[in-house]
């Protein structure tokens, strides 16, 4: 399967680094034109200059999911400078060492979280999606199409750590009223997850090592997301991929489809 991104217009939040940057830069390497949005910082700039490195056209796109108004300002740059997006991905958000660093070792009970940061992280993984989406959409909507992916969790992690488990389970809930409600508009939206723990730097220090399972690469959401903004994937609309199944999950798909009715 060849695919070429170009003439695409990508909008990824929380591309900064992890996931969100991941995927960037496979969007970027099929030809796609790609704005990375997060908070306006040293970070952001880092990221960009790092593709630029590669040879890679990135763009800076300074956003803070939870603002109405730094989200209003990045949708009408975007409409000013490119005059349509193809592609959002709503990815920003808070991991659980946000929390507290030692989650893992010394996990806290729901009723310990500080109610300041359980707030903030429902405002970045759930509202961000919300907030982000409304602003992008009436593009979408006036182009008669579009594609929204939106990053979750594994159902083991929702039903393990508080508020990031329950702020995933949300947006997926979220994830599945857009599809239904934006169908009719040509805009396709789907959820992808990892399958696992990923290597995003949010892990106490040595704590990897201890860890009974093996960390996987944020490039492990490269393949679904460069598909899932692919012509191959045109009508596809309300799926939730696990990416490290992904090649399964797409050949299951090819056989459906080459199967007599």
């Amino acid at each position: 399967m060849i695919i070429s991104l170009d003439g695409l217009y990508a909008a990824i939040t929380g591309a900064s680094s992890g996931i969100g940057f991941a995927v960037a830069k496979a969007l970027l390497e099929k030809g796609a034109t790609v704005a990375l949005a997060s908070r306006p910082d040293e970070k952001l700039d880092h990221a960009v200059k790092k593709l630029e490195q590669k040879g890679l056209k990135a763009i800076a796109l300074p956003m803070d999911v939870r603002k109405e108004d730094s989200i209003k300002r990045a949708a009408s740059w975007v409409e000013k400078e490119w005059g349509r997006i193809d592609l959002l991905v709503n990815n920003a958000a808070l991991m659980m060492h946000r929390v507290y660093p030692d989650f893992l070792t010394s996990p806290k009970k729901f009723f310990e979280i500080d109610p300041d940061t359980w707030i903030d992280m429902v405002d970045t993984n759930l509202n961000g999606y919300y907030l982000v989406t409304r602003g992008f959409i009436p593009m979408m909507i006036d182009q008669k199409k579009g594609r929204i992916i939106n990053i979750s969790t594994s159902l083991p992690t929702m039903n393990m750590f508080a508020p990031y488990g329950p702020s995933r389970a949300a947006s997926e809930a979220l994830s599945n009223i857009m599809a239904k409600e934006l169908k009719q508009y040509n805009i396709m939206v789907n959820v992808l997850l990892p399958g696992g723990a990923v290597d995003t730097g949010g892990l106490p220090e040595n704590t990897g090592d201890k860890l009974p399972f093996k960390l996987l690469s944020p490039d492990v959401m490269s393949a679904p997301v460069v598909f899932l903004a692919s012509h191959f994937a045109e009508g596809i609309t309300g799926e939730r991929i696990i990416a490290k199944k992904f090649n399964e999950w797409l050949a299951k798909r090819q056989a459906e489809a080459d199967s007599p009715s």
